[in-house]
């Protein structure tokens, strides 16, 4: 077993390095002072990227890390809509904005980074379809591919259909779900009677 590193600098380095985006708690759990946190965003050895929220200034941004950074930040959402679909490879639209649905009644961060987009869900649509995946070592909830599918058709006001149908027919294209697996979805998910003509007919045509 590997000696823990010597001093509070040592052990903010090796914990940014095997988690590439940390909390202040996660951070101060470990044994290392805000003082010492202070210093190091102030040598430019850490960068502050929001309130509580820190990573290495050489930490490799890209759309999955916005996504284990949002996580962190909220950690009750869940990450949905165009958000979910993209990180399933269902739509070449990169949003600029990181799409996180929370409950009614669940804290609303303020804008900080990366930037969100928050949508409110029942507690009914909240929990249904929850997948976890690791990103750069945090655990992510994203919802499934027929979850996010159904959330897009139910909710026309806030995206374009046009995304919605650009996704099912990729998900049925590259055989990412199944038929019944979307239809079951989008009946649990109050998105059938909007989804089954074009869920019909792009699996009779295709």
């Amino acid at each position: 077993m590997a000696p823990l590193p010597a001093t509070q600098r040592d052990r903010l380095r090796d914990l940014l390095v095997r988690h590439p985006v940390a909390r202040a708690q996660e951070l101060r759990n470990a044994g290392i002072a805000a003082a010492t946190i202070a210093r190091a965003v102030k040598d430019g050895e850490v960068e502050r990227v929001g309130r509580g929220l820190y990573q290495r200034p050489d930490a490799t941004i890209d759309v999955a890390h916005a996504l284990a950074e949002t996580a962190k930040r909220i950690p009750k959402g869940v990450i949905a809509m165009v958000s979910a679909l993209a990180f399933h490879g269902l739509t070449d639209q990169m949003p600029r904005k990181v799409w996180v649905a929370i409950g009614p009644g669940d804290w609303s961060p303020v804008s900080s980074y990366p930037p969100t987009r928050i949508v409110r869900f029942s507690e009914k649509y909240l929990r249904q379809g929850v997948e976890h995946h690791m990103i750069s070592g945090v655990s992510v909830p994203i919802y499934s591919i027929p979850k996010t599918l159904a959330d897009l058709f139910r909710n026309s006001k806030l995206v374009d259909r046009s995304v919605a149908v650009e996704g099912l027919r990729a998900a049925l294209d590259l055989r990412k779900a199944t038929p019944a697996e979307i239809g079951q979805a989008a009946k649990a998910g109050g998105a059938w009677r909007i989804m089954r003509p074009y869920l019909e007919a792009l699996t009779f045509n295709g």
